[in-house]
């Protein structure tokens, strides 16, 4: 016991009907490997087969009793969760570049209606300087700078495939010097890049939250009469983020920059006509 107390283990000695001694203290807690555990078993970016494998891991970092307890809070079956095995080699390597200030080449994935990936571009190599990691709705994004456009992209990590690190250094400092990955993230919907722009947004004061909770709680409200509140966010104005003002509802009006109200309701004609178009298709059928 004494060497084991040298070693910094926190001995406990219990005494009466079932007397002994046991490690007292540990580097988690239960509830904080729940967290671990539930964020691993929830992320669709983690296969299952390496899902159950991290669990196991972490379930070793608890007593007995506690395992137990995590092996019942664990449900893995019927989640949706990748297929790529090559996504923590993908990961690994992304961290290296970074690390050794290289520049890297991969394949890059699509689905296609057969259910099959199928390599974008011909399945030539992007190539790309890493600059971050970041996760988004699930999914892990590289965050990377492309020389040949000149301009800053992300690709989801778990598409990426035959991944390599090149010789040559890593382009765009100058983008990243002051980039915020934070507020990248908050401008960006579903990782979908646009053109930023400040957008102001008149809503229902029971949207407080949803703004909040979508652009933080520094966010800028104000009040306009009894019923509604102004907001204005930078965002990256995109199809994505007209679809996030759209499922808000008839409560969240965009109220400037005149040019994406003018594209905003453009977007709402396209998808309307895709339903016009259907109901005069069937009325010809009728």
């Amino acid at each position: 016991m004494e060497i084991l107390d040298k070693f910094g283990l926190d001995i406990q000695q219990k005494k009466g009907k079932n007397p002994g001694y046991y490690i007292g203290a540990r580097d988690f807690e239960l509830p904080e490997l729940k967290l671990l555990v539930d964020a691993v078993q929830s992320s669709k970016f983690i296969t299952e087969k390496k899902s159950k494998e991290l669990i196991t891991k972490l379930e070793k970092l608890s007593c007995r009793t506690d395992a137990a307890m995590l092996s019942k809070y664990v449900f893995i079956v019927n989640r949706p969760k990748t297929e790529n095995e090559t996504v923590y080699y993908n990961v690994d390597y992304i961290h290296t570049a970074i690390y050794e200030n290289k520049e890297i080449k991969f394949h890059y994935a699509e689905w296609t209606v057969k259910k099959e990936l199928k390599l974008k571009k011909g399945g030539a190599f992007y190539v790309v300087s890493p600059w971050a990691l970041t996760w988004d709705d699930e999914n892990y994004y590289l965050v990377a700078y492309d020389a040949a456009a000149g301009i800053i992209k992300h690709y989801r990590v778990d598409k990426m495939q035959n991944t390599e690190i090149l010789e040559t250094d890593r382009k765009g400092e100058e983008s990243f010097k002051n980039f915020d990955l934070a507020a990248f993230a908050k401008k960006t919907f579903g990782m979908y890049g646009g053109v930023d722009a400040e957008v102001t947004l008149e809503c229902r004061n029971e949207l407080a939250g949803v703004v909040i909770d979508r652009f933080g709680h520094d966010v800028w409200l104000l009040p306009q009469g009894e019923d509604y509140f102004k907001t204005r966010v930078l965002v990256s104005v995109s199809p994505q983020f007209f679809g996030w003002v759209t499922g808000i509802g008839s409560g969240m009006r965009i109220t400037g920059p005149e040019s994406v109200k003018a594209d905003y309701a453009q977007y709402l004609k396209n998808i309307i006509a895709n339903y016009e178009v259907e109901d005069m298709v069937a009325c010809r059928e009728t």
